[in-house]
């Protein structure tokens, strides 16, 4: 099937608005099919989740339609492309919570596509460092929750000093390395490129260079979504001003928000005032490297810091070799601002100390801004469980009474990882038996933001007390 791309035409609407497709109601809908929607499921966002949904849904419910819409001219433009390309273990985000759960699940299930489909990827693992008592306790808790999950899932294992020196002599671990041993790293543009492409061949729809510009809901159910080509627009932020003549509009049953840093936005304009989040954002640069010496083999993480918005400033390697730090964290309050994915050489100097207490031997001039990323988060969050921790925010919001919306937010790190189980847990919330019972009791996964964060905070209590 052709792609639905670029500078989408008024007739292509039209002709998708004409066509009358019946598409069934998620299972534990009440309301009776809509006859006259365009599309089953709309997806907003090309990332790596939305393209992992938009794949899941048409292989697994061919009876339906389902449409991909992405602002840029090209999908993954934004977050999935602009992180470190790890596959991560699940290692900091504490018990009874989505990303220790999904990112279990999608590691797995990511190292088996990988394998399946020869998507370039690798298994370096990744040591965590300690320099002194108190990141070696740390280090301790990181241990012993990978063991209570067990082995099987997150391995994990202390590396004797003469080890440390054998396999890495340049890494500095004054007190110890945990290795944890499922970590890997993965080409992302390569995954998504194949999401894209089986979501095509399946008879998806894309819709690229598409700017969403409002959404409402329909009174007989489902949503209308208005649009407009990006070539027409000079702001790509959602909710920019458009004019009437200026926009299309196609209507579907279900929606699902997964566009990333505006995805909260999106989220405001639909659910009433008392469910609106104030979005953050964590803007992260990362560093190159240039210097053949030193060059470990291994990627490397300091010890997790409490409370910190991310895993610090760390080295990862990509599947060519290439070294590279990062991402820091700079709080931004605009992600579409012109200067907002330009590296600031103010954090140079910040990063180079940073990376030097565990690589002391570092050739300082071979180090170089690289490029940036941005984080969407709920909140000024932590990247670990603990006190300000914020969990995943995946919820179909029928009790807010936009039955058939599903609310993506805050998906950060472990995204990328956990596409996949999150593509599968999207689909049971609409179709499956755990949507229908946390439908009919009221109680949800993910209940509010206010829930997510709570979790966080009571896996790592759970964590902290059990040892």
């Amino acid at each position: 099937m052709e792609r639905a791309v670029a500078q989408q035409s008024t007739r292509l609407f039209r002709a998708l608005r004409s066509s009358h497709l019946h598409h069934p109601k998620p299972k534990h809908f009440s309301t009776t099919p809509t006859q006259n929607t365009d599309f089953t499921h709309a997806i907003i966002g090309g990332g790596a989740v939305g393209l992992a949904i938009a794949r899941h849904l048409t292989h697994h419910y061919p009876n339906t339609s389902t449409l991909l819409i992405e602002r840029h001219g090209m999908v993954g433009s934004e977050t999935s492309s602009r992180n470190s390309e790890v596959i991560h273990a699940g290692l900091y985000y504490g018990h009874g919570t989505l990303k220790t759960d999904l990112c279990l699940d999608g590691k797995r299930m990511l190292y088996d596509l990988c394998a399946k489909h020869d998507i370039p990827h690798r298994n370096t693992k990744k040591w965590i460092i300690a320099q002194d008592e108190q990141q070696m306790g740390e280090l301790e808790k990181v241990h012993a929750f990978a063991q209570e999950v067990g082995y099987d899932r997150i391995p994990t294992r202390f590396l004797s000093k003469r080890e440390i020196q054998e396999r890495e002599p340049d890494v500095r671990a004054e007190a110890g390395v945990l290795e944890s041993e499922s970590t890997g790293i993965i080409d992302s543009h390569n995954f998504m490129q194949f999401l894209e492409a089986a979501f095509l061949d399946s008879d998806g729809t894309e819709a690229l260079h598409t700017t969403v510009t409002r959404v409402e809901k329909l009174p007989t159910g489902g949503y209308r979504i208005f649009m407009r080509s990006q070539d027409a627009l000079s702001t790509s932020t959602f909710g920019a001003a458009a004019t009437p003549e200026s926009e299309d509009s196609i209507d579907v049953d279900i929606l699902i928000n997964s566009a990333g840093l505006h995805s909260i936005p999106l989220s405001n304009s639909l659910l009433p005032p008392h469910r609106h989040i104030k979005p953050h954002y964590a803007k992260g640069t990362y560093f190159s490297y240039a210097s053949p010496h030193p060059k470990p083999h291994t990627l490397l993480y300091p010890a997790p810091v409490p409370g910190h918005g991310g895993l610090g400033t760390h080295l990862t390697i990509d599947l060519s070799g290439r070294i590279r730090f990062g991402p820091d964290v700079e709080w931004i309050d605009d992600p579409t601002a012109p200067d907002a994915l330009s590296p600031s050489p103010a954090r140079l100097n910040e990063a180079i100390a940073f990376i030097t207490t565990y690589l002391p031997h570092l050739d300082k001039s071979a180090i170089d801004l690289d490029y940036c990323g941005i984080r969407p988060k709920l909140g000024k969050t932590s990247g670990t469980a603990g006190p300000t921790f914020a969990d995943f925010y995946i919820k179909e919001e029928s009790d807010a009474g936009c039955d058939g919306f599903v609310n993506l937010l805050g998906i950060e790190s472990p995204g990328l990882t956990s596409s996949l189980a999150i593509a599968e847990y999207v689909a049971d919330l609409l179709y499956g038996s755990r949507s229908q019972s946390q439908t009919q009791s009221g109680k949800g996964r993910n209940k509010d933001v206010e829930e997510a964060k709570r979790r966080g905070r009571e896996g790592q209590r759970d964590h902290e007390f059990h040892h």
